[in-house]
């Protein structure tokens, strides 16, 4: 079970996870080697499943973020998961969930052409309802 402390330790991370263990430790009333042993056992344990960063996908020439509902036809989903692997530059995330579709995909696109054109192929393995992001 976490304690205050790290549930702190989690906040702080949240924020910024390159915080050395000296600045996490100040902010959370502990030595460094005190919250270094606790990083590292909320790691062994698995609360902590990893670091990263947040990338700006517009600066990246990304400029369009899209939510795609995929609705398949059958319970064979496999066209549509090899579909999406051949996909990866644009995908996010692919979330199976429940509700008004199989799967959530989340992807970012250059531009309205190459956004058509992922249709288009992804209309070959399921149906679909596009979301635009219009602002975050």
């Amino acid at each position: 079970m976490l304690d205050h402390t790290d549930k702190r330790i989690l906040e702080e991370l949240s924020r910024n996870s390159r915080l050395t263990m000296k600045e996490l430790g100040e902010k959370v009333h502990l030595t460094g080697p005190a919250v270094s042993a606790r990083v590292a056992k909320l790691e062994d344990s698995g609360v902590i499943e990893g670091y990263t960063i947040k990338v700006n996908q517009a600066k990246l020439g990304y400029a369009i973020h899209t939510f795609i509902t995929i609705i398949t036809e059958s319970i064979f989903h496999q066209s549509y998961l090899s579909f999406i692997k051949t996909q990866e530059r644009y995908l996010i995330n692919n979330y199976k969930i429940s509700g008004d579709g199989c799967y959530l995909l989340e992807c970012k696109f250059p531009s309205n052409e190459e956004l058509n054109e992922f249709l288009k192929e992804l209309n070959e393995h399921a149906n679909y309802k596009l979301s635009i992001v219009i602002e975050k």
